[in-house]
């Protein structure tokens, strides 16, 4: 009898232990849901590539410009200043169809932001602007100029200002006779001739651009 009670007992202690494990397994929460794969970004287009620049045409002798009235046109050149003393060189082109031919030195004037000519004295030459510069002391000869080709002339003078009681002048517009009886030409120049009250300009003659 004693046996057959303790069976019993351990029996009901077992369903007992096991219904409180099924209670205890109703709290327990679900499994999390697998993460989602990874998304195909959408696809996008390439970008366009960027502009390339539109070149622009080099000045000077590539000018669209038509060419001006005596087959020849003045462009203004490279320049150099060093303690006051202006080095300024200006070039010649043949823009015509036919030969242009060139001698000795050309005749020059210089005008004002107003159009009103400038007083100063031309010479041949370096002096008695500064001692000797190879470009403008150069022998004039004779230049012969094929279409497309180009001669060069030099000015020499000096920014200094010697009166204080005389105004300091700036050439901004240079006109230009080539030879006796062409057309005269003009630019109006990016550089100043600003020649102070010193009142000096010297010009070399014309030379081939290509001999520097």
């Amino acid at each position: 009898m004693i046996t057959k009670r303790w069976v019993r007992g351990l029996v009901g202690g077992v369903v007992v232990t096991g219904a409180l494990a099924g209670v205890a397994g109703c709290d327990t929460p679900p499994a999390p849901r697998a993460a989602p794969g990874p998304t195909r970004a959408p696809a996008t287009r390439p970008a366009p590539p960027a502009p390339q620049p539109t070149p622009t045409p080099a000045p000077g002798r590539t000018s669209a410009l038509p060419c001006p009235e005596g087959g020849v046109r003045l462009l203004e050149g490279s320049g150099d200043a060093a303690m006051g003393l202006r080095l300024e060189g200006y070039e010649l082109v043949n823009c015509g169809t036919d030969e242009y031919v060139l001698e000795g030195y050309p005749e020059v004037r210089l005008l004002d932001g107003e159009q009103r000519p400038v007083e100063v004295a031309v010479g041949h030459g370096s002096a008695p602007v500064t001692s000797q510069v190879p470009a403008v002391d150069a022998a004039p000869g004779r230049v012969s100029l094929a279409p497309g080709q180009a001669a060069s002339m030099v000015m020499v003078w000096r920014n200094r200002v010697t009166d204080v009681t005389v105004p300091a002048v700036e050439g901004w517009v240079l006109e230009v006779t080539p030879k006796p009886g062409a057309p005269r030409l003009a630019i109006r120049l990016t550089r100043p001739v600003d020649l102070g009250n010193t009142g000096q300009l010297g010009i070399g003659p014309w030379r081939d651009a290509a001999a520097r």
